[in-house]
C-alpha cells in the first residue's frame, strides 16, 4: 500500500489513482531566464522519486513538468517595480524572450538529465497555450469569479468559497490572507487580495498577445491551470512543487480552475521542503545560489547532489553544505566500487525488498531506504543476490549503479579546472559572435591534450585526447 503525505488534506493517505490504468503528475517547472538552482532541483528531484516510486509499484505515470517563459512578473524591492524576468535578460543581452527562453530551457534538460532525472511526458511551454488561457478566463467571466478592468481581469477572491483550503489562508481570515499576500501595485482591483488572470500590456511590451479583454498577456497562476487541465483533464491525480507555491501560486491555482470547471482540480498536493545553504536562505545578494555547473566546476558529480537529497525526507527543510556534498559524494562512489564487485546478479534478497518496498511506500521515505540499501550491501547475502536487489533498488534510486565502473573511471580522469576555465571563456566569445577568437582558444585547449566539440543543443562535450588514444 502505498501511502503518500496530501497537503490540501493535511495527513497521510492511502494513494487512490483516479483512472487504474495511469496516475496523472504535474510538477509547476522553471521560469528559463537562467540557470535553475539547486533548490528547485531538490524539489524536482523530489518528484522524480515519486514519479519512480509510482512506476516500482507498477503503475503507468503521465508527468508533465511546464516550462514558464512568460507573465512570471518578480518583484524588485528596491524601485518597487515588477518585471517580467525573462523579458529583462533579454534587454540585458540583446536578444528575444524566445532566444533567452530557448537557451536556458536547454540548459534545464542537461542539468536534469545529469540528475538522472526521468524526462518528463511533455514539456508544455507557456507561450505555446495562450489560447487555452484566454478560453478559461472567458469561462471565469461568464460565470462571475473574474472582472475586468480596462483590459486587465482579475479573479475575484471572495466569489470562491473554498478560498484558502489548501494554504490555510481563508477569507474567513482575511487579515491573514493580506499578511500574506504581498501588497499589489495594482490599484484598480476590488479588493487587494484578487489576483491577475491577464494583464494589459504596455505599447512597447515584447511579448504580447490579442484576447477578447485587449492586447495582454497572462498572470502566471492561470498558464498552470491551462496545462494541467489540457494534457491530464479537469481533475487529475497529483500537483507536485515546492513548499514556497502553497501561497498563492498553488492556491490560485485551485481557485481559477475549479470555479472554471465546476470540479476538483488535484486530488493529491505534494510539497518538499526548502533547501538552505549553510542555514540561510539562497539568495543571490549574499552569494549563495549554486547550480549544477558550480558543482562540475568544483570536480563533483551532480549525482552526489542526488544522494545527498536522499538524506533528508522531502518534506523536511534540507541544510546544503558543500562539505555535506563532498561527503555524499564520498559515500556514493563507495557504493559504486562496491557495485562494482557484483557479477551476474540473480534471485534477489527478499527480506531487503520488502523492507525497501516499506520504506519508499511509506511517504517517501528515502532516508530509510538508503539505509536499508546499505545494510544490504553490507550483509552476509551471496553477492549475485545483492547485486539483483540494488539494481532494482536503483531503479528508484536513479544512481546509474550499473554503470559504476564507467562513473568511477571518469572520476579519476577528472578535467583540469584549467581546461574548464578555457571552456567557459570560448562559449562566451561564441555568445558574443567572435568566432576567430574562439577558434584560438579551441587551439590552446587541443595543445593541452583536449579536444572539444560543440552539441546540437549547445553543450560543449570535453574529451582527453590521451584516452581517445588509449
Amino acid at each position: 500500500m502505498f501511502r503518500l503525505y496530501n497537503t490540501l488534506t493535511r495527513k497521510t493517505e492511502e494513494f487512490k489513482p483516479i483512472n487504474p490504468d495511469h496516475v496523472g503528475i504535474y510538477t509547476c517547472g522553471p521560469t528559463v531566464y537562467r540557470e535553475v538552482h539547486i533548490g528547485n532541483f531538490r524539489t524536482y528531484i523530489g518528484a522524480d522519486i515519486l514519479r519512480r516510486v509510482l512506476m516500482y509499484n507498477d503503475y503507468r505515470v503521465i508527468h508533465i513538468k511546464n516550462i514558464t517563459d512568460v507573465g512570471h512578473m518578480r518583484r524588485i524591492e528596491e524601485t518597487d517595480v515588477q518585471i517580467d524576468p525573462v523579458i529583462e535578460e533579454a534587454l540585458r543581452e540583446g536578444k528575444t524572450p524566445s532566444q533567452i527562453a530557448e537557451r536556458f530551457t536547454k540548459l534545464f534538460l542537461e542539468d536534469e538529465k545529469k540528475l538522472n532525472i526521468l524526462p518528463a511526458t511533455v514539456y508544455p511551454k507557456a507561450t505555446d497555450h495562450i489560447k487555452e488561457m484566454i478560453e478559461i478566463i472567458k469561462i471565469l467571466l461568464k460565470k462571475g469569479y473574474a472582472y475586468d478592468v480596462d483590459g486587465t481581469v482579475y479573479f475575484d477572491v471572495k466569489k470562491f468559497k473554498n478560498y484558502g483550503k489548501l494554504s490555510g489562508n481563508t477569507l474567513g481570515k482575511m487579515d491573514n490572507l493580506l499578511k500574506a499576500v504581498r501588497i499589489s501595485l495594482e490599484t484598480d482591483k476590488k479588493d487587494s487580495a484578487d489576483f491577475a488572470l491577464w494583464k494589459k500590456a504596455e505599447n512597447d511590451r515584447f511579448m504580447k498577445w490579442d484576447s477578447p479583454f485587449g492586447e495582454g498577456f497572462p498572470g502566471w497562476h492561470i498558464e498552470c491551470s491551462a496545462m494541467s487541465i489540457k494534457y491530464l483533464g479537469d481533475t487529475f491525480d497529483i500537483h507536485t512543487g515546492g513548499e514556497d507555491l502553497i501561497f498563492p501560486h498553488n492556491e490560485d491555482e485551485i481557485a481559477q480552475s475549479e470555479g472554471a470547471t465546476g470540479r476538483k482540480f488535484a486530488k493529491y498536493w505534494v510539497h518538499g521542503g526548502y533547501l538552505l545553504v549553510d542555514n540561510e536562505k539562497m539568495s543571490r545578494s549574499k552569494g549563495n545560489v549554486y547550480t549544477i555547473s558550480d558543482f562540475e566546476k568544483k570536480g563533483l558529480d551532480p549525482l552526489s547532489f542526488r544522494y545527498l537529497t536522499f538524506t533528508v525526507h522531502y518534506r523536511a527543510r534540507m541544510n546544503f553544505t558543500f562539505k555535506a556534498l563532498e561527503g555524499a559524494q564520498t559515500a556514493l562512489n563507495h557504493l559504486r566500487e562496491i557495485a562494482l564487485g557484483f557479477d551476474n546478479p540473480k534471485i534477489g534478497c527478499a527480506e531487503y525488498e520488502e523492507r525497501f518496498l516499506k520504506a519508499i511506500n511509506d511517504d517517501l521515505d528515502m532516508p530509510k531506504a538508503l539505509s536499508i540499501v546499505w545494510e544490504l550491501v553490507k550483509s552476509d547475502y551471496p553477492d549475485s543476490a545483492k547485486a539483483q536487489s540494488l539494481f532494482k533498488f536503483d531503479k528508484v534510486l536513479g544512481l546509474e549503479l550499473e554503470r559504476s565502473k564507467e562513473l568511477l573511471k571518469k572520476k579519476e580522469d577528472p578535467i583540469p579546472d584549467e581546461i574548464l576555465k578555457l571552456v567557459k571563456e570560448r562559449e562566451e566569445l561564441r555568445r558574443k559572435k567572435r568566432y576567430h577568437l574562439a577558434d584560438q582558444i579551441r587551439h590552446r585547449i587541443k595543445k593541452l591534450g583536449y579536444e572539444i566539440g560543440d552539441k546540437k543543443d549547445g553543450i560543449t562535450e570535453i574529451k582527453s585526447v590521451k584516452s581517445q588514444k588509449s
